[in-house]
């Protein structure tokens, strides 16, 4: 399949270093998306669009979120930026989610435990469909590869 993501580079500069939790969801997060994602660029009028796979750089640069598209071959396909606005909230949330989640393991039931795990599952689920909103005429991603990178966008945001 060529509509797909191959590589994944995350530009940490500026960014404070992740805690071990944080850090293990991201591995997992860019292990699975690389296992299976579904992610193309939309056809333009002004000019064909490079197939894929495709190499994605993502980044936070002057407060903006940086989707870098390049080919297999490391060629520039595109960069797009999208306000990091629309994701403050949904971020925060999964954050404080994540942190009752990581406490809950260590000392709650599994009844209580699969409680918490469910509420941030529906705040990733939110965060996955801002993403694709904002996606929008720029990329096409699936609901599963849009949690992914929204997992990684939390990421970034970390700290």
């Amino acid at each position: 399949m060529t509509n797909r993501i191959c590589h994944i580079d995350i530009d940490e500069k500026g960014l404070v270093p992740p805690t071990p939790e944080i850090e293990q969801e991201r591995r997992v997060a860019i292990f699975d998306l690389l296992e299976e994602n579904s992610f193309g660029l939309p056809e333009r009028p002004d000019r064909p669009v490079p197939p894929g796979p495709y190499r994605l750089g993502l980044a936070i640069r002057e407060g903006r979120l940086v989707f870098g598209i390049s080919t297999e071959a490391d060629e520039k396909v595109g960069e797009f930026h999208l306000s990091l606005g629309p994701f403050r909230q949904v971020v925060k949330d999964y954050f404080q989610i994540c942190e009752s989640y990581f406490e809950a393991v260590k000392r709650l039931p599994p009844s209580q435990i699969e409680a918490i795990d469910m509420a941030r599952r529906g705040i990733h689920n939110e965060g996955a469909r801002v993403l694709q909103e904002r996606l929008e005429g720029k990329a096409k991603v699936d609901t599963d590869t849009a949690r992914r990178l929204f997992t990684l966008i939390c990421v970034l945001h970390w700290g």
